[in-house]
C-alpha cells in the first residue's frame, strides 16, 4: 500500500508540474482566432514556454546544489500560478509569449528539482519505480491536460481555462508541501565551477549525440502536435473544440508503453531501442497525411508512443553516460530538448504556412531520421555500462 501511495504521489506531482506545457496546444485554433494571428505565430507564442524550460533547466543545473529540493519545487509550482492566471488577460501576442516563457522557467525548475529529489531520496531498489511513475505522470499530463483545456475553453472560455490551470498550479504546490518529506541540506562538494563540468560533458561525443537526439525528438513532437490541430479543425474533418480534445486520447497507449523503456534498454541496448521507437514514430507519419479521422488518430498514436519511448531512452542514457556531475548533464540535455521544441514550432510552422501539412510532416520525418542516424554513437557506452547497477533515469 505504501508503494502504491508513493507511486501515485510521484505521478500526480509530475502531472501537475507539466500540465500547463502542452495543454495550451489543444486550444491553439481558439487562441489564434482570439488574437487574430496566423497559425505559425500562435504556435511559436504558445511554445515559447520551451525557451523558458531550457533556461530554467540550465539555471537549476548551475544552482541546484544550493537549493533545498522540496522547498524549491513547492515555490516553483506556487509561482507558476501567477503567469498562468495572467494569460487570461494578456492584451497581445508579445505579452502572451512572455508569460509562456515565465511559465516555462517555473515548470522546468520544479521538474528538474523533482528529478534530483527522487534520485537522492529513493533507494537503488526504488529508483526505477520512482522514475517510471514520474514518466507516467508526464505522459498523462499530455493527455488529460489537453482534454481539460479543450473542455474548459468549450464551457468556460479562454480566460476561464487559464484560471482553472492556475488553480491546478496551486494544488501542485500544496501537494508537494503535504506530500514530500523535507530533505537535509546536501553536502557541499569541492569548489569546482559548473562550467568545468559542462565543458567535460560537451567534449563527450556520446553525450553530444544524446543532446542532439533530445533536440530532434521534441522538434518532431512539437511540430506534430502543434500544427495538426489546425488540420483537424478545418474541412474535411472540421472537429469542434471538445472533439479536438478527445483526439488526444491518442496519448493513452504511451502511458502504458513509456515506463517500459528501461526494460527494453536492459534487454536490447540503447541503440536498438531508440531505433525501434523512432521507426514506430516514422510509421505514423504517412497515416497522419490521410484525411480520414481514424487514420490520423492511429498515426498520431504511433508518433506519440515512438517519441515518448525514445525520449525516455535518451534521458536514461544521459544519466548513465555522464562521467561526472550527472545533474548538470541532465540540465544540458533538458535545455537542448526544450530548445528543440521551440525550433520545431518555428521551422515547422513556416513549412506548414508556406507549403501545407504534407511539408510539415516531411520536416518531422527528416528530424526523426537525423535522430536515428545520431543514435549510432550511443551503442558503445550502452555496451560498456550494460552491467552497471544504476537505474535508468528516464523522465
Amino acid at each position: 500500500m505504501r508503494v502504491a501511495a508513493r507511486t501515485m504521489l510521484i505521478a500526480t506531482t509530475a502531472f501537475l508540474t507539466l500540465v500547463d506545457l502542452f495543454a495550451t496546444q489543444a486550444i491553439l485554433p481558439s487562441l489564434a482566432a482570439a488574437y487574430g494571428v496566423r497559425p505559425a505565430a500562435m504556435g511559436l507564442a504558445v511554445n515559447a514556454a520551451t525557451l523558458g524550460m531550457a533556461a530554467g533547466s540550465l539555471a537549476v543545473a548551475f544552482f541546484s546544489r544550493h537549493i533545498e529540493r522540496r522547498l524549491g519545487v513547492m515555490l516553483a509550482l506556487g509561482a507558476l500560478a501567477l503567469p498562468t492566471a495572467l494569460l487570461a488577460v494578456a492584451p497581445n501576442l508579445a505579452t502572451f509569449a512572455t508569460l509562456r516563457v515565465v511559465q516555462g522557467v517555473c515548470m522546468s525548475t520544479a521538474f528538474a528539482l523533482t528529478l534530483s529529489y527522487l534520485a537522492e531520496q529513493c533507494s537503488a531498489a526504488e529508483t526505477a519505480g520512482a522514475f517510471a511513475a514520474y514518466i507516467t505522470g508526464n505522459v498523462a499530463s499530455n493527455l488529460f491536460g489537453r482534454l481539460a483545456a479543450a473542455a474548459a475553453v468549450d464551457h468556460l472560455g479562454l480566460a476561464g481555462n487559464f484560471y482553472l490551470f492556475a488553480a491546478l498550479n496551486v494544488a501542485g504546490a500544496a501537494l508537494v508541501y503535504f506530500g514530500l518529506a523535507r530533505t537535509a541540506p546536501a553536502a557541499m562538494p569541492a569548489a569546482v565551477s559548473p562550467f568545468a563540468h559542462w565543458a567535460e560533458h560537451l567534449r563527450n561525443t556520446r553525450l553530444r549525440a544524446a543532446f542532439a537526439i533530445g533536440f530532434l525528438i521534441l522538434f518532431a513532437f512539437i511540430g506534430t502536435f502543434t500544427y495538426v490541430n489546425f488540420v483537424l479543425v478545418r474541412p474535411p474533418l472540421a472537429l469542434g473544440m471538445m472533439a479536438l480534445g478527445f483526439v488526444y486520447l491518442v496519448f493513452a497507449p504511451s502511458i502504458v508503453t513509456t515506463p517500459l523503456a528501461g526494460r527494453a534498454v536492459a534487454r536490447y541496448g540503447t541503440r536498438p531501442t531508440i531505433w525501434a521507437a523512432l521507426a514506430l514514430a516514422v510509421a505514423g507519419l504517412p497515416l497522419a497525411l490521410v484525411p480520414h479521422l481514424y487514420s490520423m488518430l492511429l498515426g498520431l498514436a504511433l508518433i506519440g508512443v515512438g517519441t515518448f519511448f525514445a525520449q525516455a531512452t535518451a534521458t536514461g542514457f544521459v544519466g548513465r553516460a555522464a562521467t561526472s556531475d550527472r545533474g548538470s548533464a541532465s540540465g544540458l540535455y533538458l535545455a537542448s530538448y526544450f530548445l528543440g521544441g521551440l525550433a520545431g514550432a518555428a521551422v515547422l510552422g513556416q513549412l506548414y504556412e508556406r507549403y501545407g501539412w504534407p511539408a510539415c510532416v516531411a520536416g518531422i520525418g527528416v528530424a526523426l531520421a537525423l535522430a536515428a542516424a545520431l543514435a549510432v554513437r550511443l551503442e558503445l557506452v550502452s555496451i560498456q555500462l550494460k552491467e552497471s547497477p544504476h537505474a535508468l533515469n528516464a523522465h
